[in-house]
């Protein structure tokens, strides 16, 4: 349990978040283990590029109608229950897509959606219960390593699904089957040691006496929607959502036609399983690395942008996270165009790209959620999760990889040959790859927005009247200052960056214990 004045964590609390951490990381490795066998997919059930990028589209439509509801639920009901709900309907699911017969696509297809709903509980209530967990600085870097789970579990998905599959004669269905073991065991894990808490709503619950009183969930989301740097930031969030989804789902079935392509083969069927695994394992290799590369990075490099430490002295900004935000889609962009050009010409060349590409998009994992709980008050956040979910899975990584699918089978037309496959692929991206330019500019626009909905936060939980100053100093001057006076009142989390300050305010700004003098003798 945190500690409302020192922000000292138990054990326990740091044995929670393992636990969810594994879990995250379960997660992405169920998301992906089918992007590593989709091609014995196809073949099974006859299918494709389109009704294969349909298996995607299902799991997330159904994960972002579910999200809303279960942020919804997760801000007034047992969160901890909704999660084991959610988890069991997950893993149920995963394990009997496995043994649906060949040629029934359309069950194969519920049960990925079905998947997609339970997983909506988990993906839209875990982070809340790390933000209940921790606070200030800590959250920060709890939440950065939460979201290493990202890189981490696709990049192993792709690996675990294929090389199974390998073991077991090239039957994809143990690569999907496999993982379900795991997932029964965190599920186990949840059940006994996670507990059910309040939240650490010193942001709302502790400060001058104010009760936590939920609002209605259609106020709820015309505050959201009234709040520019959470919306502009979600779409964007949403345009790269789109591109990573896509190309996830995809890249891996892409290479596997190029290697087809090198050695002369009419099918990727004719590939071995040493040569669908080793493609695979590189792109989930390179996917790890880099995601992880690129979460940290995007962590530190807004904690140093925010607190003006080693080359950012000259040029601190409280606007930190939404500006790594756009300068890592920025770096994306290109990097992914080179990619598609230099697959065919090089593919370890086009590897490094790949490598730049993934690192600087996962800039805004961690980050992006960083700058929503910074602008959005603690009795929102379910629902802001849920809102932010929706929208990006619908029309991101949801509505993607079916789009590109869909593309890449009207550029081919009748042909079947694996050259055809990668070139109608190759020009599909290019829709994915233009995404990224308007992605850019809305992170701009929140770094626009964000001084004036942080200032908003902070009024609205009662919080320091110092920061609301000195943001709006640093708007009129170009200058920044994230330094908070303490006080011995319930503290609030503030700006939420990676290392650095001292982040919790003083006292609400009217309490006595605020009206107190500075050096100068102002009343402050």
């Amino acid at each position: 349990m945190v500690s409302g004045k020192e922000g000292v964590n138990t054990k326990g609390d740091y044995a929670v978040f393992a636990i969810l951490f594994f879990t995250n990381i379960l997660n992405y490795v169920d998301r992906y283990t089918m992007a590593g066998v989709l091609t014995g997919i196809q073949t099974d059930f006859h299918i494709s590029d389109a009704h294969a990028g349909l298996l995607q589209t299902a799991f997330i439509t159904a994960l972002a109608i579910g999200s809303p509801l279960f942020g919804y639920l997760g801000d007034r009901y047992n969160r901890k229950l909704l999660i084991m709900i959610g988890m069991l309907i997950w893993t149920t699911s995963v394990l009997g897509s496995s043994f649906i017969p060949a040629g029934m696509f359309i069950p194969f297809v519920c049960m990925r959606a079905l998947f997609g709903f339970g997983q909506a509980a988990y993906v839209t209530i875990s982070p809340s219960l790390i933000a209940d967990s921790f606070t200030g600085n800590k959250r920060s870097l709890m939440l950065m390593l939460y979201y290493f789970a990202i890189p981490v579990g696709s990049g192993l998905g792709f690996i675990v699904g294929s090389a199974i599959a390998g073991v077991a004669n090239n039957d994809w269905r143990w690569g999907v089957r496999a993982p379900s073991i795991l997932d029964a065991i965190c599920l186990i894990l949840i059940f006994f040691f996670v507990k059910v808490r309040k939240s650490t709503w010193d942001e709302n619950d502790n400060v001058e006496g104010k009760t936590a009183e939920h609002s209605s969930y259609k106020s709820d989301l015309v505050a959201l929607g009234k709040n520019a740097t959470f919306m502009t930031s979600t779409f964007a969030y949403t345009a790269v959502v789109f591109v990573t989804g896509t190309l996830s789902w995809w890249i891996p079935t892409a290479m596997q036609h190029v290697k087809a392509t090198d050695l002369n083969l009419t099918s990727t069927t004719q590939l071995s399983a040493e040569e669908r695994g080793s493609t695979t394992f590189i792109f989930g290799l390179i996917t790890i690395v880099s995601g992880f590369s690129g979460v940290a990075a995007g962590s530190v490099l807004s904690n140093f942008l925010s607190s003006g430490r080693w080359c950012f002295s000259c040029c601190s900004t409280p606007r930190s996270d939404p500006i790594i935000c756009a300068v890592g889609t920025a770096i994306g962009a290109p990097a992914l165009f080179a990619v598609m050009q230099l697959i065919p010409v090089s593919l370890i060349v086009a590897q490094v790209f790949m490598f730049v590409c993934i690192t600087g998009l996962c800039f805004i994992w961690a980050t992006n959620v960083n700058l929503y709980i910074s602008v959005v008050t603690p009795d929102k956040r379910n629902s802001a999760n849920g809102i932010q979910i929706l929208l990006s899975h619908v029309l991101g990584d949801g509505s993607g990889p079916y789009i590109i699918g869909a593309i890449s089978d009207a550029i081919r037309g009748d042909e079947t040959s694996p050259s055809a496959h990668w070139r109608s692929l190759s020009l599909a991206f290019y829709v994915a790859n233009i995404l990224l330019i308007p992605a850019v500019i809305l992170f701009i626009v929140a770094a626009i927005t964000y001084p004036r909905d942080r200032a908003a936060f902070l009024r609205s939980t009662n919080g320091s009247m110092m920061e609301i100053d000195s943001i709006h100093t640093g708007v009129e001057t170009g200058a920044s200052s994230n330094k908070i006076v303490p006080s011995h009142s319930s503290p609030i989390p503030v700006k939420n960056a990676f290392g650095g300050d001292n982040h919790t305010t003083s006292s609400p700004p009217n309490s006595e214990s605020s009206k107190r003098r500075n050096g100068k003798g102002l009343i402050i």
